[in-house]
């Protein structure tokens, strides 16, 4: 089968997976951003079943050399077949970084990503995630080592800076030292955490680098992403990460054929939902802890939801979840 032109994960697809091709003639492939808590194996999958379109999906992040059972589950090839799946790693400890390679390599991996862009004021404080690029020397020196010794190819997700963007220059200095796999470009600093617009202009700097790039950052409607193909017209790949958990048609949107389709995206729900409660311990509670945190974004997705979303979020037992779900179907139309 074919795989990307960047060496990917475990996992195989149609050739045309994740390509949609514009008037223009282009072709894009989109990938789905690693959302910490939400885009798990089970999401993962059950997307891919009833949406599709995405050429690489990625993992929340993994942090300790000793993979907890849970991050074992998400990684596992038999829960991600069908799918390209590259994971991510969060380190600034070039033994731990080596560690959980090698044991994704036992899995059959031949490639991880390393995390770069993650904002989090706990995670930045530890120069882990955006916060190493704080310290540019020991970022290039942690790099030099771990392309040394990996047993697997290495692609960044990165954001442009920390406090200012004139950082980004020296940040691209470093990086064009490396045979990186692939170059994630979120256009925002640790600083902007999503609160403040991305920075898209910041992407045609990294051009220069002879990288396969991936542009990341605000894609939630068709006039943003036709202004960043206006912008950057021979765009090949695009990650989606919040835009996409808030409207899971997005792709079909951005290629122009929208289904508005209920009934789809309840079938979605319910399926992530049913197997949340097949696979996890705990009771109604761990499994309603996951649905309220996709619906921290899918909310908006409906007209006049509000009272039905805030009995979604309220609702403290699974009887009470799919009465507020039934309600929210029943009562409000899709955007």
């Amino acid at each position: 089968m074919e795989r990307l032109s960047f060496d990917s994960g475990v996992g195989v697809s149609c050739p045309d997976a994740g390509k949609r091709i514009f008037d223009c003639g282009q072709e894009v492939e989109f990938e789905m951003a690693p959302m910490e808590g939400i885009t798990t194996y089970i999401y993962r999958s059950t997307y891919e079943k009833y949406y599709g379109g995405i050429a690489c999906y990625y993992t929340p992040f993994l942090a300790s050399m000793h993979l907890s059972s849970r991050e074992k589950n998400d990684v596992l090839p038999e829960h991600n077949e069908g799918m390209r799946l590259i994971p991510q790693i969060l380190s600034n400890r070039t033994e731990e970084f080596l560690e959980i390679a090698g044991a994704l390599k036992d899995y059959g991996y031949t490639c991880v990503n390393l995390n770069l862009g993650c904002p989090s004021g706990t995670v930045a404080a530890k120069h882990r995630g955006a916060g190493f690029l704080a310290v540019p020397q020991e970022l290039d020196a942690f790099l030099a080592e771990i392309f040394e010794k990996s047993p697997l190819n290495i692609s960044i997700k990165t954001r442009i800076g920390v406090n200012d963007e004139a950082e980004w220059e020296q940040i691209l200095k470093i990086y064009e030292k490396y045979p990186v796999a692939e170059l994630i470009v979120h256009t925002r600093l640790q600083q902007d955490f999503y609160k403040y617009p991305a920075r898209m202009d910041a992407f045609g700097a990294a051009k220069r680098l002879c990288v396969p790039l991936c542009y990341n950052g605000d894609i939630h409607s068709p006039e943003a992403y036709r202004a960043l193909l206006f912008a950057y017209p021979d765009m090949e790949r695009v990650m989606l990460g919040r835009g996409l958990i808030a409207n899971p048609e997005l792709i079909e949107e951005l290629g122009g054929t929208p289904r508005r389709d209920k009934d789809r995206l309840r079938g979605f729900l319910s399926d992530i939902c049913d197997r949340y409660i097949g696979e996890m311990s705990g009771g109604d509670r761990n499994t309603l802890y996951k649905m309220k945190e996709i619906w921290v974004y899918l909310g908006d997705l409906f007209e006049d939801a509000g009272k039905y979303v805030k009995k979604i979020k309220k609702a403290t037992r699974l009887t009470e979840y799919e009465a507020a779900m039934d309600a929210l179907f029943a009562a409000c139309s899709l955007r």
